[in-house]
């Protein structure tokens, strides 16, 4: 955990959200500028800068973040009529917070047009 990253001190309970789900390993939280009616953040409790500081020693954790993401889409009630997962990467990816962070989008019909 990184003390000034925004989602480190999210996932520590040092800054309120509206929880979705929580274990040893993830956290995820309600966006709070949503973009679809369904929007949650999940984010791993080590604090992985982005994509690009990914090692091949999170692989399993990020297989396993893809799963989460899965189980919440069917918690959410988005998974039988679709959904979106997001990985945004550096500022030019719109990547805002330096922590990596998949977007679970859903809950209206989504556009297939790009920025």
């Amino acid at each position: 955990m990184t003390e000034r990253c925004l989602f480190c001190r999210l996932a520590a309970g040092d800054i309120p959200s509206e929880v979705v789900y929580q274990d040893k390993d993830f956290f995820a939280f309600r966006d709070i500028h949503p973009q679809t009616p369904k929007h949650v953040i999940i984010i791993p409790r080590v604090h992985i800068a982005s994509v690009t500081k990914l090692t091949e020693k999170e692989q399993e954790l990020m297989g396993r973040l893809i799963m989460l993401a899965k189980k919440l889409a069917e918690q959410e009630d988005i998974a039988r009529t679709g959904y979106r997962l997001t990985i945004n990467c550096g500022c030019e990816g719109g990547q805002v917070v330096p922590h990596l962070h998949l977007h679970l989008l859903g809950g209206r019909k989504l556009s297939d047009q790009l920025g």
